[in-house]
């Protein structure tokens, strides 16, 4: 079986040759979506000129998005899915034209599973600076190339509003539930606190209240290895041809963050201290397997993501604090009405579950009244990996 992770697919054991003959050829320049791929499942909705906090300002902008379900004739049935840093709108389905990956969130979203599409009517989003079909760096400006490094920096709050702007295009005034994980969690935050009277029940999933120094310290090394890989070329990369695009620097940003999203249990449980080839590592040309393993993903993720949309999306999480400007975080929680699921993974080192309990105290009303604690070896991953709990809770959530 392969699990999907809050940035790609891993496979439960150590990679293989087949796995390596996957990625045999030049990598792309772009792993993007772009106009002319097939548009698979994907549904679009334009919109006009978009301002930003910081006072940037976007002609026109689309989202891409993907629905499961039918809206009831009252329009109260439909829930938001929020996806992580490198997800997509692609929640549920098979890889094919169009998606290069299966859907992250197949086991929980579906006719009866845990978010039933017999009964709700499910909507997920492209980030609006995502390369999956929404506007971003890779789209096209007015001027007929690239928005490459002239994209303008966006905040969490930026990206909600874009999605207020499609809620309002398919006429749902109030959202029976708005569940995000990880980065999707934040935007999920950012919604029940910016506009509470538009959402009923709040899953917010391995989410911090803010980005704190260390998670931003984590994340700048991560984009520093894609500004000096010397194909980078200051984001200006999209004519290059395929092969001479920055992945070297893509995919080591890839390897750094899987470290984040796996937990150290996990991690030496699966690989200890095993090889990849043939040859000990002690000898000339062996490889230890979590070496492999991380390589592997990392060569996976340039085939379908943008270094220029990894360095908008990542900075945008930097920008994540529900207390700025809000009297701080406390208060801005107050400010929930909807019922909230608030979850976190024990071992999970990147967002750590004192965010979760810190969140969970602030709102009035949880539905356990603190923040549930799932323990698990997976890490960060650990709300996509362990679907049949986080299923459990989910379910919780929509029958109240």
């Amino acid at each position: 079986m392969d699990w999907q992770t809050s940035e790609d697919t891993v496979p439960s054991s150590p990679v293989t040759e087949a796995d390596v003959r996957s990625l045999l050829g030049r990598p792309p320049a772009t792993g993007a979506w772009r106009d002319g791929d097939p548009v698979g499942d994907r549904r679009f909705a334009a919109f006009g000129a978009f301002r930003t906090e910081g006072g940037a300002e976007l002609p026109s902008y689309r989202l891409a998005y993907e629905t499961w379900g039918e809206l009831s004739p009252r329009r109260d049935n439909a829930v938001l899915i929020l996806h992580a840093l490198t997800g997509d709108s692609h929640v549920r389905g098979p890889a094919g034209p169009g998606h290069p990956t299966t859907g992250w969130w197949d086991d929980i979203v579906g006719p009866g599973a845990p978010i039933d599409t017999d009964r709700w009517f499910v909507i997920a989003p492209n980030m609006l600076g995502g390369c999956q079909g929404s506007t971003g760096p890779s789209s096209i400006a007015s001027d007929g190339y690239e928005w490459a490094s002239r994209f303008p920096y966006l905040t969490t709050r930026d990206q909600v509003a874009a999605q207020v702007r499609l809620a309002d295009a398919l006429g749902i005034d109030e959202w029976a539930a708005v569940i995000g994980g990880s980065m999707g969690g934040m935007h999920a935050m950012e919604w029940a606190i910016g506009y509470p009277e538009r959402v009923a029940r709040v899953g917010i999933l391995s989410a911090p209240p803010v980005n704190t120094a260390d998670q931003i310290a984590l994340n700048s090394v991560q984009l520093e290895a894609m500004r000096i890989d010397p194909r980078f070329q200051g984001g200006q990369y999209y004519d290059a041809a395929d092969g001479d695009g920055p992945h070297r620097g893509l995919a080591l940003a890839r390897r750094m963050a899987l470290l984040n999203y796996r937990s150290p249990t996990e991690l030496n449980q699966r690989f200890q201290r095993s090889w990849q080839s043939g040859v000990s590592p002690l000898g000339h040309g062996g490889r230890f397997a979590v070496e492999s393993y991380l390589d592997f993903h990392g060569n996976r993720f340039t085939r379908r993501f943008d270094a220029n949309s990894y360095l908008t999306l990542v900075e945008a999480m930097n920008s994540h604090d529900i207390g700025r400007d809000r009297g701080g975080v406390e208060e801005a929680l107050a400010r929930v009405t909807a019922t909230a699921l608030v979850l976190g993974i024990d071992s999970d080192r990147l967002f750590p579950v004192d965010g979760q309990q810190r969140i969970a105290r602030g709102i009035r009303n949880t539905i356990d009244d603190e923040a549930v604690v799932l323990v698990s070896d997976f890490g960060h991953d650990g709300f996509l990996i362990e679907t049949p709990a986080v299923g459990r809770h989910l379910e919780r959530l929509l029958a109240t």
